[in-house]
């Protein structure tokens, strides 16, 4: 169990980091929706349910909270609701779907003090920001490269640059035209 976490209850709009891998990267993705199921407080396998509409189509993802791939559940909104499960909001759209916002501190829900996950989150933001060194500093070095070779490429001496000129040749299409008529 995590030390501590926080207190998500129905009809919260919350903000949950996940921590995705695909392939050998990780990445944190933010799923932002309502809780409309809160179950097992107290127990290790407490989860709760959140609920978005993406592009028209209800998405309904549900989290355990004390899972090391959730780094921070942030509570967004806080809304009056007397059920612990509202299944009903699926069938509900637009006005209909509206909750009663509750007046709450912010900060003081927010607040956790839990060194590991931060420390996994920074670690995860540090490690994209390496990466992104590594690649900067390749494309730095490639053009370096690439300048070098092409300044080795240049002629040296003017008999060189002479030969590296291309020649022209005059087209003779008639009699040269005098250059002064005055």
């Amino acid at each position: 169990m995590k030390k501590a976490v926080v207190d998500v209850k129905s009809g919260d709009t919350v903000r949950v980091h996940q921590k995705i891998r695909e392939g050998g990267k990780e990445r944190i993705q933010i799923f932002e929706g309502l809780v409309i199921r809160s179950s097992r407080k107290n127990s290790l396998t407490s989860s709760f349910t959140v609920r978005r509409v993406a592009s028209g189509i209800g998405v309904e993802k549900t989290f355990m909270i004390h899972s090391p791939n959730i780094l921070k559940v942030e509570v967004v909104r806080r809304s009056k609701v007397r059920r612990n499960y509202l299944t009903y909001m699926r069938a509900r759209t637009g006005k209909s779907a509206r909750l009663s916002s509750v007046d709450f501190d912010k900060s003081a829900v927010n607040t956790i003090q839990d060194e590991a996950t931060e420390a996994e989150e920074e670690r995860i933001i540090h490690q994209h920001s390496e990466q992104h060194d590594e690649i900067a500093k390749e494309a730095k070095d490639q053009k370096a490269e690439a300048e070098a070779e092409a300044k080795a490429a240049e002629p040296k001496t003017e008999a060189e640059k002479l030969e590296a000129k291309p020649v022209e040749r005059a087209e003779a299409k008639g009699p040269a035209a005098p250059q002064n008529k005055e």
